[in-house]
């Protein structure tokens, strides 16, 4: 493939110039909110933005700050003080992170987290970015950064507000929730209400501004850390790197099914990773895949890398010719801006219909975001897909369980129902089913144990579909084994595929399982065990048998 691709080139002008549009005023508010004003929002889009373009491997996404980014940035600003060379070393580490998640190929295990965990958090971080703008939308700014001192300062912005700020910030929502669609595919919304929001503030006294904007190209930053801080940089830089890679192939999913391609996931995050080392260099807020920008783009007819690319570029020319009127931007205007993205990353869609779906999903998915919200962001990933692992794992393990206590073996063939009927309640049939797992594992014997008559002399376990055998199950079927020379029952092993007999030699686990009672399939099992018991005593009960 070209590494630029210059045929659909009106198509990628038009998109990247529509994402652009709808880029800027989203990069001014991320700025201001993250700690480190509206310029370092601007470039956190241009830098991340032209390099995630240029070396990632979805050819449609449009990179930049987003709003989970900027809620885990927020919170390293605060815990480092502002010290920008700290702060922007945190990003820089993040993007080798993500490069190196890429070169090690794990993007394909990056997108396994469960979609109640991913709803959580984003959920959490949409409830975030609202808490955090409640109190600016009245006038006022929170005395100390982070969500529960955010929400502390509601009561104090609701009882004295500035009307002035207050009319703004209403003004700016009714713009972005009620502006017509027919309309938004000229002028967005949020651009809109940025400008109008903008021009009524000329003619309204004492409302806070953005103020000073530097123009130009941003400094080499050079950054650094210290001792006492390598613990704190190192964790939110992990966590911006892991945020940024889901959110990013999230994005590259969403851009497959519109486009109807197929992204690099590994490239895309070197990409990625790239975009936001850079960023760290030049004092700019990291970013991820944007989905609303990579939406609006295709839809404008954007389709490869150099769509990205020219999004950035309008970004730089705004920066050098259009700060200067960025400065009278008003805080209200902005913080109504993130509210209306802080509420379309709130999983809605999901939550409408949760009570309808699985109750084990929902409660996850509330748990999640109560973390996000009230501990921090790594925490409610980690124990989300925790208990979402052991989750499926208990799952597998009843249902394995269910279908080995139902009596529900594989058909019996003709040839084999006269041995069973013969032979009565002296042999027992086991038959597994699937990858036999440390789920499982604990209540294997036991179940076992149940299901086997006093009477039988012989008992044969089938593995003709068992693909995959662990430790744990292993020791399982030692035990069983174990229990059946104890009871004097002779074992019989049909089916065995080669690696499963691997696994349990490797692990001394057949030193019960006699060599010579090994068989290919179920009859010659069944015609060996008629044998060993011809001259003992039968009972016509009927075969014991089972599945698992």
């Amino acid at each position: 493939m070209k590494f630029f691709d210059t045929s659909n080139l009106r198509g990628d002008i038009y998109g990247g110039v529509t994402a652009g549009v709808v880029a800027l005023p989203l990069a001014l508010a991320f700025g201001e909110a993250s700690g480190a004003g509206p310029i370092a929002g601007l470039w956190g889009a241009i830098i991340v933005g032209f390099f995630a373009a240029l070396f990632g491997g979805t050819g449609s996404q449009i990179s930049g700050p987003t709003g989970p980014m900027i809620v885990v940035f927020a919170s390293a600003f605060a815990s480092l003080h502002g010290n920008l060379p700290l702060i922007f070393a945190a990003v820089v580490l993040a993007g080798v992170f993500q490069i190196a998640f890429g070169v090690l190929k794990l993007g394909q295990y990056i997108r396994l987290v469960p979609y109640p965990v991913i709803s959580g958090f984003m959920s959490g971080i949409g409830c975030i970015i609202i808490a955090l703008q409640l109190a600016r939308i009245f006038g006022h700014e929170p005395e100390e950064r982070g969500t529960i001192p955010a929400l502390q300062a509601v009561p104090g912005a609701v009882m004295d507000p500035n009307f002035a700020a207050l009319a703004l910030g209403v003004v700016t929502l009714v713009l972005i929730f009620k502006w017509p669609a027919s309309w938004a595919k000229y002028v967005p919304g949020a651009l809109a209400a940025l400008v109008i929001g903008t021009l009524l503030s000329l003619g309204l006294a004492d409302v806070p501004v953005l103020g000073n904007i530097p123009t130009g190209f941003p400094a080499f930053m050079l950054p650094s850390f210290t001792q006492d801080t390598l613990t704190i940089i190192v964790e939110a830089a992990f966590i911006l790197a892991m945020l940024g890679a889901i959110d990013s192939l999230l994005t590259s999913l969403v851009a497959d099914n519109m486009t109807r391609t197929r992204h690099d996931s590994n490239r895309e995050l070197i990409g990625q990773g790239i975009g936001n080392t850079v960023a760290g260099f030049f004092g700019a807020i990291p970013g991820a895949g944007a989905t609303m920008r990579t939406v609006v783009n295709i839809r404008t007819g954007g389709k490869t890398k150099i769509s990205g690319m020219i999004h950035a570029l309008l970004l730089i020319a705004v920066v050098m010719s259009l700060a200067p009127l960025a400065e009278k931007i008003p805080h209200a205007v902005l913080a109504g801006i993130l509210i209306k993205v802080g509420y379309d990353i709130v999983d809605l869609a999901y939550l409408k219909h949760a009570h309808k779906g699985p109750r084990w999903d929902l409660a996850l998915m509330a748990l999640v975001l109560g973390l996000t919200v009230f501990v921090d962001l790594i925490t409610a990933v980690l124990v989300g897909v925790v208990l979402a692992a052991l989750a499926f794992v208990k799952m597998l393990a009843d249902d394995q369980l269910l279908a080995f206590g139902a009596g529900d073996p594989r058909a019996v063939t003709p040839e084999e129902r006269p041995l069973i009927d013969k032979l009565g309640d002296r042999i027992v049939l086991f038959e597994f089913s699937g990858p036999l797992s440390f789920g499982a594992a604990a209540d294997l014997g036991h179940h076992i144990r149940g299901l086997v008559p006093k009477e039988a002399h012989a008992m044969i376990l089938d593995f003709s579909r068992v693909s995959f055998i662990d430790v744990s199950a292993a020791r399982a079927v030692d035990t069983i084994a174990a229990d059946a020379r104890s009871s004097n029952t002779t074992l019989y092993v049909t089916g065995m595929r080669d690696d499963v007999r691997e696994t349990l030699s490797g692990l001394n686990v057949d030193q019960h399982l006699l060599d010579d009672n090994y068989y290919e399939n179920r009859i010659d099992a069944l015609h060996a065990a008629a044998a060993s018991i011809a001259n003992k005593p039968s009972r016509d009960d009927g075969l014991a048998t089972t599945g698992a």
